[in-house]
This record gives structure tokens, sequence and C-alpha cells, in this order.
């Protein structure tokens, strides 16, 4: 089973947490915690979730995971200012490892210069920021790109999003 890093600080949306974290925990995957720093409690923005983070960026190690995970809200753009995460999250669009991002999670990669030239979606106010970044954009509730990337719009399409995070795990047998 899959060791799924997870960028994410407060003010994430609560529910594009929760939703997909429960989804790769039932089909038998590990998900781990990771902020600018470690050994504290986050708030979601609606006040509907408290994640404890279980690692400092500082003491993660891209190679120890076989995935990244980036929800949504305002969780990226806070994360986007350091460069240390941004290098983590760089990690796994160059190696090829599944990622997956839902909402603003994008953000995150676009500081990562790690979207040129791919086939993403996210949520409605980032389109021109992607496409900036060199995505060929889709309004769609959730794209598959090449069979690494898996992106969303919003809550509502969790449903499709957390199907697919899973579909692709379970075909890489991670």
């Amino acid at each position: 089973m899959a060791k799924i890093a997870t960028l994410i600080t407060d003010k994430f949306e609560d529910v594009e947490f929760t939703s997909p974290k429960e989804a790769l925990e039932a089909a038998g995957h590990t998900i781990v915690t990771i902020d600018k720093e470690g050994n504290k409690s986050i708030t979601g923005k609606n006040g509907e979730a408290t994640v404890q983070i279980d690692k400092g960026v500082a003491e993660a190690n891209p190679q120890d995971f076989d995935a990244l995970f980036i929800p949504g809200g305002f969780s990226p753009d806070l994360l986007r200012d350091d460069d240390r995460v941004v290098a983590f999250a760089k990690h796994f669009m160059d190696e090829k490892k599944p990622v997956f991002a839902i909402c603003h999670g994008p953000q995150l990669l676009i500081t990562a210069k790690s979207l040129e030239g791919r086939d993403a979606t996210g949520y409605k106010s980032i389109k021109v920021d992607m496409e900036y970044a060199g995505v060929n954009f889709h309004d769609e509730e959730v794209f598959v790109c090449q069979k690494q990337l898996v992106t969303s719009r919003t809550p509502d399409d969790l449903p499709a999003f957390n199907r697919e995070i899973v579909n692709l795990l379970k075909e890489k047998e991670l």
C-alpha cells in the first residue's frame, strides 16, 4: 500500500482533506501530514476539521513517499512561499510519482514550475494562473494526466476525485 505525503497547513478546505483521506485510508493507504513545521495542530477554514501535523517539511524526505496529496482552500497558497515545500512538491512531479491536487492545490505545482504541458483542472479562480503556467485547462470534475496527475475543481467533485486517486494507486499497485 502507498505512503502518501500530504502538504497541508491552516485554512485548508476541510472536506477536501477529510474526504480523500477517508477514501485513501479505506483502500489501505497511509496518509502523512506535512507542514512547514511539525508537531502542531492546524484547522480547516470552515472550522470543521482539526489535523495533527506528523512532520515538518525539513524532517520529511520525498523519496520516502509513493504519492503526494495537496488539498485545496487557502493552504496551498500559504505553503508555496516556502522554498522547501515547493521543492518537496516538485520532486513528485519530476519523479513521475502520483500527485493529487484539488481546488487551489495546483497553486503549489504552479510555483514548482511543474505543470507546463500538462492537462489539468482546478478551481475557476486559478484557471488563468494555470494557463499562464502552461496547463491545458479542462473544466471537468476530474482530470487524470499521464497516469500521474489527478486534479479536480471543487468539493462537489470529490466523489470523482476520490475514485480516480484510489484507482490510480491500484493501477500502479502502490
